[in-house]
C-alpha cells in the first residue's frame, strides 16, 4: 500500500477504536483487559516494563525515561496518552510514533479479538483497553528491549495494570479525576498505588504528606524498596540556561553534573530526577554512563508542555488542565521568561476545576481569551467567559468561540509594531485545546526555530 492508502487506513482503525466506549467513560476493572492480554498470549510480559502513574508530569517523565534508555543502547516501547495531533503518537518505538504499516499491523492482529471479548462481557472493551492492547502487542511483534507504559487514569484498575513492572515510577499527586479517584490525596494516592506490586522497585517523586504516606504503606503492603525524592535521590540544582536549564542531579547511586535539559520550569527538573532514578532502578541500582545521561537528557522533547512553537510573537503551549499544573506553567512563565504582557488562551473540559486553573493562572496572565475547542467535553465559551470574569474581571477577559480564532486573535493582539514591549502568547487548558492549537500554528507559519 501506498502512503496515502497507509493514512486512510490508520484514520479507518482511528474511528473503529473511538466507535468504543470513550476514554473518559470508565468501569472500573481488570477483568476485560486481562481476559484480552490472556487470548492475544500475554505480549506485556514478554518484555521488561517501566510503569509510570501520578496526577501531572507523566507523559514527560515516560519521554526522559525513554530518551534516557535509548541512550544507554535499549531498543524502547513507550506508551502515553492522550495524544496531541496523532494517534500514533501514543505508540512509540525507539522514541518515535510508530510506523502507520507497524500500527495497522497490530490492529489486525487484535481486532477479532476485540470482537470476541465484546461477545463475552456486558461491557465491551472499552477504546482505552484497545489502544493499550495494541501497543502490547506492537511492542512484541516489533521487539523492544524496555516497555515504558504510562497509566491513562488512576492505577489500581487502569488497563495498562496488567503489566508487571521492573519498576513503578509514582509522579506528584494532586487533585483530578475526583468522580472516580476519591475526594482526598489519600484516597487519590491509595488507587495510584495500585500499581505497585511485588518484586518491583517504587520510585516515588516528591509528594504532598498524605499521598506519600498512603503511598509507603502500599509499598510495605507488598514488601518492595522505595526510593524517595529528597531522601535517595534528589534534584540538587538548577540553572536557567537558554533554551532550557542546567541541573545537577544525586541519583541512587551516581552523581550528574552539568545535565542540560532543553525543557523550562523547576517541574521539568524534578521529573528529571524521578526519571533518572528509575533508569537506575531499572539497572539495579547502578550508576550510569554520565555521557549517556548527558545525551538522553539533551535530547528529551515534550511537544504541548511549555512548548514553543512560534516567534514575533512567542506562542507556548501548555497543558495544564489541573490546579497544580497551572501553579507550575505561572512559576515558570514569571521566573524562566521576562514578558511584560502574557495573554492567555484558554479552553478547558468542563469536569475540570476551572475556577482553580484559573486563580492559578490570573496573577501571570494580563488578558485571557476564553474559547472552546472541538471536543465534546469542552465547556462552552459563554460559560467559561462567566467564570473567567468573577476571577479576572471583565476588562481582563475577552470571549472568542472557536478555537482556531481566539489564537489568531491572541497572535494579532501580541504583534504591536510601535512598542518595544514583548508580548507573549500562551495557550493552555486541556490537551485537546493544545494540541489543536499546535495544528493551528502550523498553518499560520512561521514556526519556532
Amino acid at each position: 500500500m501506498s502512503a496515502a492508502d497507509d493514512r486512510a487506513r490508520v484514520i479507518a482503525i482511528e474511528g473503529a477504536l473511538e466507535a468504543r466506549w470513550p476514554e473518559t467513560r470508565i468501569a472500573p476493572s481488570l477483568e476485560r483487559i486481562a481476559a484480552l492480554v490472556d487470548i492475544l498470549g500475554s505480549p506485556q510480559l514478554s518484555y521488561p516494563t517501566i510503569h509510570i502513574a501520578g496526577t501531572n508530569g507523566k507523559t514527560t517523565t515516560a519521554r526522559m525515561i525513554d530518551s534516557l534508555m535509548g541512550a544507554t543502547g535499549m531498543r524502547t516501547g513507550r506508551f502515553t496518552s492522550p495524544h496531541l495531533e496523532d494517534m500514533l503518537e501514543r505508540v512509540a518505538i525507539n522514541n518515535h510514533p510508530i510506523d502507520p504499516k507497524d500500527f495497522i499491523f497490530a490492529y489486525n492482529d487484535i481486532s477479532s479479538y476485540l470482537e470476541l471479548m465484546d461477545q463475552k462481557f456486558e461491557n465491551p472493551i472499552s477504546f482505552f483497553e484497545a489502544i493499550t492492547a495494541l501497543a502490547f502487542v506492537a511492542f512484541a511483534e516489533f521487539p523492544i528491549d524496555i516497555g515504558i507504559i504510562e497509566v491513562g487514569m488512576g492505577g489500581e484498575w487502569d488497563a495498562t495494570n496488567v503489566v508487571q513492572a521492573a519498576v513503578s515510577v509514582i509522579t506528584p499527586i494532586g487533585f483530578d479525576h475526583m468522580a472516580y479517584l476519591g475526594n482526598t490525596l489519600s484516597e487519590i494516592a491509595k488507587t495510584k498505588g495500585g500499581i505497585i506490586k511485588p518484586g518491583s522497585m517504587v520510585v516515588l517523586a516528591q509528594q504532598e504528606q498524605e499521598a506519600a504516606v498512603e503511598l509507603l504503606r502500599c509499598a510495605a503492603e507488598v514488601g518492595v524498596d522505595v526510593a524517595r525524592e529528597g531522601i535517595e535521590f534528589s534534584l540538587e540544582s538548577r540553572a536557567i540556561a537558554v533554551g532550557g536549564q542546567l541541573l545537577t542531579i544525586k541519583g541512587l547511586t551516581g552523581r550528574y553534573e552539568d545535565i542540560f535539559l532543553p525543557l523550562h520550569g523547576k517541574h521539568q527538573a524534578a521529573n528529571a530526577a524521578t526519571a533518572l532514578a528509575a533508569v537506575e532502578a531499572f539497572f539495579g541500582g547502578q550508576a550510569l554512563d554520565p555521557e549517556a545521561v548527558h545525551e538522553g537528557f539533551a535530547a528529551v522533547t515534550s511537544p504541548g508542555r511549555c512548548e514553543i512553537v512560534h516567534r514575533d510573537p512567542t506562542v507556548i503551549l501548555d497543558a495544564a488542565h489541573n490546579p497544580h499544573g497551572a501553579l507550575a506553567l505561572a512559576e515558570t512563565l514569571e521566573n524562566e521568561f521576562t514578558f511584560d504582557e502574557i495573554i492567555g488562551v484558554f479552553g478547558v473540559f468542563e469536569d475540570k476545576d476551572v475556577e482553580g486553573i484559573l486563580r492559578a493562572l490570573e496573577p501571570i496572565l494580563n488578558t485571557l481569551v476564553v474559547t472552546s475547542s472541538s471536543s465534546p467535553r469542552a465547556m462552552r465559551a459563554e460559560e467559561l467567559e462567566k467564570i473567567a470574569i468573577r476571577i479576572f474581571g471583565k476588562d481582563r477577559v475577552i470571549r472568542v468561540d472557536r478555537l482556531e480564532d481566539a489564537v489568531k486573535r491572541a497572535v494579532v493582539d501580541a504583534r504591536r509594531p510601535s512598542s518595544e514591549d514583548s508580548i507573549g502568547v500562551v495557550v493552555t487548558g486541556s490537551v485537546v485545546t493544545v494540541g489543536e492549537a499546535r495544528a493551528i500554528v502550523k498553518r499560520m507559519g512561521d514556526p519556532a526555530q
